[in-house]
């Protein structure tokens, strides 16, 4: 429930003085009437300084709006231009690129990456023969949810995109290739590089000349290094406390370089830019501005066919109504339904913003939200209030039943947290806490297969651990009990990890391991696959 009553006669006076265009046209459906009203009554619950929509209908945008501002604290509002983020969204992009080469006749969906990348290895020998491009794309390759992402998060890392992929041969499987869904960024790198190898020019070459320059995406880059100055989007989210997501939303110092892995995520766009994209989407390929064609019908109705089925988990108290009957992925596209109607969609999501972009094939309409916050219930609050408008359904109280989803999960958070803190306290005052060993006994340097090295030094004030590849995670070590240890990165914004140590029958250290101290943490902390051994 909302914290106070809502004025939505206030919320409608201050849209009409934010940024926002509607294109006139009497050829679509109109837009929510109340769309104004509603996305500033979003903004104000889930405390996102901006936000921009656009809304793309029968191959024409009907609605480009933008609310509120960059950066808070600052003046300069969102506009139609403003470069935001679109983070795994991304992913369709790489796809894209990809039916394009197979128009072209270069590769196929079922080309063996060894075929392509004879240097490409997995763990298992049989994925590392049998994948295939369309495995790359659909999350099927045996690893786990996330694995391998602590190679380039958080930035900056030192590798380049070729060690990367080296490394994927040194991290354990999860599953059986091809038996379970596990979403990869690891993959759509390996695709990039597959793009590379196939198309003569870079993943980032491949976006401009085969996408933005063909449908005009002028203002859209594939690196989040922009000059200063520049109209963007500034990062923010809720790290003032020990549980990321929990406490009031703030600025970050800045945003995140996440150009290394670019085909899985690194694209910054506009709204305005992004409508010409979902035109694209809509159109099976054919771009209604130009009636030029930039991939076939044939691959745009692959690009949307389910591959692997999705595990559905159940909607939170007061979302029973939004609950999905079936989900699956698709090449880069999530496929699922909502109230019974199929919709093509897709996340994406970096350090401080979130993004969403959704069709529904049936009424050939899509939009795109972009938020320069992490509030994905808010996401999801435009979305649905979207999708019941075009649907013709009648839509509840979106914004409360979310705002109330995202309380119940920090609060789970939160006594997850304290139920740990409550059994450190009993094991200190039993006086069993240990650790084992002096401090000195923990210094030296660790190895991790896939990871590479980290460094644990002996200091005048503690134990301090330092991943080498990840200048961002460095910071002291402080007890626990036992033999953990907490690692407090000196980047308050990170995630800290619970620092394990197991000693072998001579009391020497023979491993080290890592998992994220909150329960709210986003998997690309991969410290679960880590397994540290000594380097004697």
């Amino acid at each position: 429930m909302l914290n106070k009553t809502r004025n939505w006669l206030g919320a409608l006076v201050r849209a009409t003085a934010a940024s926002a265009m509607l294109i006139a046209t009497t050829a679509h459906a109109a837009p929510p009437a109340d769309i104004d009203v509603f996305a500033q009554h979003v903004l104000e619950a889930f405390e996102t300084p901006g936000m921009s929509i656009a809304i793309v209908e029968r191959g024409q945008p009907t609605v480009l709006r933008s609310y509120g501002v960059r950066r808070m604290g600052q003046p300069a509002q969102v506009d139609e231009n403003t470069l935001f983020a679109i983070g795994s969204t991304t992913k369709a992009f790489t796809s894209a690129i990809l039916a394009t080469l197979v128009d072209e006749g270069k590769i196929t969906w079922d080309t063996r990456v060894s075929d392509v990348l004879p240097g490409f290895k997995l763990q298992d020998a049989y994925a590392s023969s049998e994948m295939t491009v369309r495995d790359l794309l659909v999350h099927r390759s045996g690893l786990g949810l996330g694995a391998g992402d602590l190679l380039f998060y958080p930035p900056p890392s030192d590798r380049t995109r070729a060690e990367i992929v080296h490394s994927l041969r040194y991290i354990k499987p999860a599953s059986s290739f091809r038996s379970t869904f596990a979403y990869s960024n690891m993959m759509y790198l390996v695709a990039g590089e597959v793009i590379k190898a196939v198309g003569g020019a870079s993943w980032e070459e491949a976006v401009r000349q085969r996408i933005f320059a063909p449908l005009q995406m002028t203002s859209s880059t594939t690196s989040s290094l922009l000059p200063a100055g520049a109209n963007r989007a500034w990062p923010h989210s809720r790290i003032t406390t020990d549980m990321r997501g929990d406490g009031p939303v703030v600025a970050l110092a800045a945003p995140v370089d996440i150009d290394i892995v670019g085909p899985t995520g690194s694209i910054q766009s506009s709204t305005a830019d992004i409508a010409r994209w979902l035109e694209l989407q809509l159109g099976r390929g054919l771009d209604p501005r130009t009636n030029k064609r930039v991939f076939s019908e044939a691959q745009a109705r692959e690009m949307w066919t389910p591959q692997m089925v999705v595990p559905v988990a159940p909607n939170p108290r007061g979302l029973e109504l939004a609950q999905a009957a079936y989900k699956a992925y698709a090449l880069g596209w999530s496929v699922s339904d909502y109230r019974g109607t199929q919709i093509v969609a897709h996340g994406g999501g970096v350090p401080g913003m979130v993004v969403l972009l959704a069709m529904v094939p049936s009424r050939d309409v899509a939009f795109a939200i972009f938020l320069n916050s992490e509030e994905t219930f808010a996401l999801s609050a435009m979305q649905y209030r979207l999708l019941d408008h075009y649907l013709g359904l009648p839509s509840p109280d979106w914004t409360s039943a979310l705002v109330a989803a995202r309380q119940a999960r920090v609060a789970s958070g939160r006594e997850a947290l304290a139920a740990d803190a409550a059994a450190q306290k009993k094991l200190a005052s039993s006086g069993t806490q240990g650790p084992s060993l002096p401090l000195d006994g923990y210094a030296g340097r660790y190895r991790d297969a896939w990871y590479g090295d980290a460094t644990i030094e002996r200091t005048a004030t503690g134990l301090k651990i330092r991943l080498e590849h990840t200048p961002a995670l460095a910071g002291p070590l402080e007890h626990v009990r036992f033999d953990t240890f907490v690692a407090r990165w000196s980047d308050r914004s990170l995630e800290d990890a619970y620092v394990t140590f197991a000693l072998d029958a001579d009391g020497a250290i023979d491993r080290m391991t890592m998992k994220a101290v909150s329960p709210l943490a986003d998997f690309s902390f991969d410290y679960p696959d880590l397994l540290f051994k000594p380097v004697r």
